[in-house]
């Protein structure tokens, strides 16, 4: 008797009811703790209760903070990351895929960019405010510098981790250097790319605070910094807490797009 095999189909990821349950109880517990630490401080204004700061939150959303609301100073530092974000996207997958193909781009750029690449963002304020001022471009060049290093080294990283068998597989049916790159190559680094987009993302949507620093009047940045110059600390937690929930929200998205674009990766298809 011939037994027959089904095939099976990639099962989709199933709603973990257990990793939703420990993740709220985990949000209950620091809650509590925030709470308790709030009653035994004497000076509130160092560690207002959850609830002040949970209604101030809410009323962020049609109480002007400055001159916006909250979702107004939210959309303001979501489009800086934007700007910068994709600057360094288009100038990071371009240069360390051009690094990996080329010995003399490897050759020349290499030491230079790992010279630069430890230099944390915040070192290169005082360059960006000579070189631009203390506009909006400033603000753009910081979210470059804090993103651009993540997305070239994964792209030269994804690059140069291409199985050699399937570059020499496509070269023995007489592909040129050149369509091995654009057929091989280039959709081979996409996982790695996209995992350098997905870091660099959240790294950036961190930077807007550092960026916002230069002389802004709205932002989620400003909030914070604003709090901190006149010791309100619930409009500090209140911005952190926007910033929080944001960058949730932006990593959330870019694993969905993951998910739609790289299928066939991760179902190992």
């Amino acid at each position: 008797m011939s037994s027959t095999k089904k095939s099976k189909k990639p099962s989709k990821m199933k709603f973990d009811k257990n990793a939703v349950l420990f993740g709220i109880l985990g949000f209950i517990f620091v809650l509590l703790v925030w709470q308790l630490i709030s009653m035994i401080i004497p000076n509130k204004k160092l560690l207002p209760p959850p609830v002040e700061v949970l209604v101030a939150f809410i009323r962020s959303f049609y109480t002007p903070i400055g001159k916006l609301t909250l979702p107004a100073h939210i959309a303001y530092s979501l489009y800086r990351v934007v700007v910068g974000y994709s600057i360094a996207t288009i100038c990071g997958i371009s240069l360390g895929l051009a690094m990996a193909s080329s010995r003399a781009v490897k050759a020349a750029v290499m030491p230079i960019f790992e010279l630069l690449r430890p230099i944390p963002p915040l070192a290169w304020i005082p360059m960006g405010i000579i070189w631009f001022g203390i506009g909006e471009t400033t603000k753009y060049f910081i979210i470059f510098i804090a993103t651009f290093t993540t997305i070239v080294i994964n792209a030269y990283t994804g690059a140069t981790n291409v199985d050699p068998t399937l570059i020499g597989a496509a070269k023995m049916l007489g592909a040129s250097n050149r369509k091995v790159f654009f057929t091989v190559v280039l959709p081979s680094s996409v996982p790695q790319i996209f995992a350098g987009l997905q870091v660099a993302l959240s790294t950036g949507w961190m930077a807007v605070l550092a960026a916002e620093m230069v002389r802004s009047s709205e932002g989620v940045g400003w909030v914070i910094i604003r709090g901190m110059e006149v010791a309100d600390t619930v409009q500090i937690l209140v911005g952190m807490i926007g910033i929080g929930i944001v960058g949730f929200l932006l990593a959330t998205v870019m694993r969905l797009v993951e998910r739609r674009l790289c299928a066939w990766n991760i179902q190992g298809i």
